[in-house]
């Protein structure tokens, strides 16, 4: 068999940086050095460094999906546990105000702009 996605409305925001979702909040504080230092998002966090056997350093860490180093991705809780939030990726908020990740082409041609 064969099914059609219902047509439902969701929110969603493209993701690039920590505090790009309008949710975040992020707060900014000053370190003991005097410089300001902008906290993780409420919605989408800091990476989770996973432990990686062998490796020297997270910074050196690269996504096998976008390429980009990992210490520029998120992390954002879903129902089925935590995901990686890549550079340039969708956060969507469904219809039970869940929220996950969507990569960019896929967006593209499962969602069209509402009016």
């Amino acid at each position: 068999m064969k099914f059609r996605k219902k047509p439902i409305v969701v929110e969603a925001t493209r993701w690039f940086k920590n505090g790009d979702h309008p949710e975040d909040n992020c707060a900014v504080s000053t370190d003991s050095d005097g410089k300001p230092r902008k906290h993780e998002g409420a919605v989408v966090r800091y990476w989770r460094a996973p432990v990686v056997q062998g490796a020297e350093s997270y910074s050196t860490l690269c996504c096998n999906h976008c390429g980009n180093a990992f210490m520029a991705h998120g992390w954002i809780d879903t129902l089925e546990g935590g995901h990686i939030v890549c550079p340039g990726d969708w956060v969507i908020t469904g219809i039970a105000g869940e929220r996950y990740p969507c990569k960019n082409d896929i967006f593209v041609a499962t969602y069209e702009p509402v009016e």
